[in-house]
């Protein structure tokens, strides 16, 4: 057992990737920032339309060149991990990627899914797969690649961090985290559906083995290893490879009754269960069982998240203008006037455009009064992202029969100072924001256990997250006087 050392976590983003080296000792974890790089769409022409593709290629190179730098500071880097967004993969034939990963926004998975659902129902697959109804999940891409002509007998779709994972190792595995994104996990075995694969015409095979976190994919490929600087004997080891539940993980959780938001381009809103509810009422408020770590549930709902915001900046600085976002924030926190609450889950915010435009014409279109300054459309986008959280709470805490006391920010959003406060005044229950990177640090975490660092070899979750509240002190809100308090603290029935 080592009493302290060093692992690398690849944290791979919808909008940017970095590599972060984490230190763990006995006081807790250090988390030192390598490299931040860019990530995001890339729109090709395909003879009818422009597709939206990952460049996968090019994230791997980015990747290798921040490990490289990772282990040209720290020669004795213990291990590799790596996590990235959820659902999208590369098609692998014959050892070599086909095309470049579609992009989960794009407008293919709309008609995939319509066209899924008519051969097997939202009730049938959400008894199959517990899984909330999102037309991008994996399932629904792949039917649209078949549709296509783009899958044959013996192709494999591996999720992101697992074709990184291959190239760097040589190795095909699932990560049961991601796996549970996909839709084509049995609910009730948790492995993989043969017969939702067979029923849809997938290829045999077309997911490899499942791993789970902790466990050692593989030591890196002589090349890789010559190119990193490294010793090839340097294990890349699963996380929660779904980004989320690496979240989850570092979640500062000192008590049992919480909730979370995972805030970032999307915010996932959720609670951790010790098994998955499949109920009518879960599949009909859409809620979605996806894996945790240790075997955890976490049943949760999707939301639109910072996008919202993100896409609006894009847009404004097109239109040549440089954006202070911090000030933004700011002016927006100081509107007194009533701004509309719109419908963040509404399809027409799905799609990279003008934001704003969208928004007005959406406000419009419902009656409600168009925001007139940059600063109201931020409190507008702000005011309606808390809402929202506020609702799917109020579902999720009805459905699963859960007492939540307190709700736990972690990811970029929990830096927003007017959304946590804003979210804290619409659930009435006290927000705790942090840690900005929890996503790296369960990684890390997950890592050090695995290599037994710092005395974590075979420590539970529950310790885990202790090394989180020692080492990070999240900002508390709570909810203002007056504030809508439909309260989520008010107890709730049972549903067992």
């Amino acid at each position: 057992m080592h009493t302290s050392g060093s692992v690398a976590a690849v944290d791979l983003g919808a909008t940017s990737g970095r590599v972060i080296v984490g230190h763990v000792d006995g006081g807790g974890v250090r988390m030192e920032h390598v490299v931040r790089f860019a990530n995001g769409p890339v729109p090709v022409w395909e003879g009818e339309r422009e597709a939206l593709h990952w460049d996968a290629l090019e994230l791997y190179r980015q990747v290798r060149l921040g490990l490289r730098d990772a282990l040209a500071r720290h020669h004795h880097v213990a291990s590799i991990g790596i996590d990235s967004w959820a659902v999208d993969y590369g098609i692998v034939r014959a050892g070599r990627i086909t095309h470049q990963p579609y992009h989960y926004r794009d407008e293919r998975n709309d008609a995939a899914s319509r066209s899924m659902l008519r051969k097997i129902g939202k009730e049938a697959l959400f008894r199959r797969n517990g899984l909330q109804h999102l037309p991008f999940n994996t399932v629904f891409q792949l039917h649209a690649d078949l549709r296509d002509g783009l899958l044959q007998s013996g192709d494999r779709a591996l999720l992101i961090p697992d074709l990184l994972g291959y190239w760097l190792t040589g190795a095909q595995v699932t990560e049961r985290t991601n796996a549970s994104t996909t839709g084509l996990l049995d609910i009730a075995t948790g492995r993989w559906s043969d017969d939702l694969r067979w029923s849809l015409g997938l290829p045999s095979g077309i997911f490899p083995e499942l791993g789970q976190p902790g466990d050692e994919l593989g030591g890196l490929l002589p090349a890789v290893a010559d190119g990193l600087g490294a010793m090839s004997s340097t294990p890349v080891t699963l996380v929660g490879s779904h980004d989320t539940a690496s979240a989850v993980v570092a979640v500062p959780a000192t008590e049992p009754d919480f909730a979370y938001i995972s805030s970032g381009t999307w915010s996932l809103v959720g609670v951790e269960l010790d098994a998955p509810v499949v109920t009518d009422a879960a599949r009909e408020a859409n809620c979605t069982n996806e894996g945790g770590v240790d075997g955890r549930v976490r049943f949760l709902k999707n939301v639109s998240g910072l996008w919202l915001l993100s896409e609006s900046v894009r847009t404004w600085e097109r239109d040549g203008d440089r954006i202070d976002l911090e000030a933004l924030l700011a002016s927006a926190a100081d509107v007194t006037t009533t701004v509309p609450v719109f419908d963040v889950a509404d399809d027409v915010f799905a799609a990279p455009g003008d934001m704003p435009s969208r928004i007005a014409t959406w406000c419009a279109a419902h009656g409600l009064a168009v925001p007139g300054s940059r600063a109201e459309m931020v409190r507008s986008i702000l005011e309606s992202l808390a809402a929202a959280y506020a609702s799917t709470l109020r579902t999720i805490i009805d459905v699963t029969g859960k007492d939540v006391r307190v709700v736990h920010v972690v990811g970029g959003g929990s830096q927003n100072r007017l959304l946590c406060q804003l979210t804290a005044d619409r659930t009435g229950l006290p927000v705790l924001a942090g840690p900005v990177e929890a996503t790296a640090l369960g990684n890390v975490l997950v890592q050090a256990r695995a290599h037994g660092l710092a005395g974590l070899g075979g420590a539970s979750l529950e310790a885990l997250r202790d090394v989180v509240a020692r080492t990070t002190e999240p900002v508390r809100y709570t909810p203002a006087p007056g504030s809508d308090t439909r309260s989520l603290r008010t107890p709730v029935r049972s549903h067992a």
